[in-house]
């Protein structure tokens, strides 16, 4: 069997669109930004966001919610077509 990962560039956000519809698809991206290491989840019928670690975690309503996230100085809306995308099953 062979298996083929997606390229840095073939998991990266293009979009702030593309982001949204990946969680909204149940995709549970991990990205890297300033060197910490983020991850998306569900959270009953919410979106949590936080460091890997579990540190710093957030619960959302909405994609548009998890976009305010601040990654570092950062939000997240500002940053997420520059993160450095590890996974992202959708």
């Amino acid at each position: 069997m062979k298996y083929t990962f997606n390229s840095d560039e073939e998991n990266r956000f293009k979009t702030i669109s593309n982001f949204k519809e990946c969680i909204i698809r149940g995709g549970e991206p991990v990205f890297v930004w300033k060197g910490l290491q983020y991850g998306v989840c569900f959270y009953g019928d919410k979106y949590c966001i936080a460091l890997t670690n579990g540190e710093q975690e957030k619960i959302y309503d909405t994609p548009d919610d998890v976009l305010n996230y601040q990654v570092g100085e950062d939000r997240l809306r500002d940053v997420i077509t520059q993160v450095t995308v590890l996974h992202r099953n959708i």
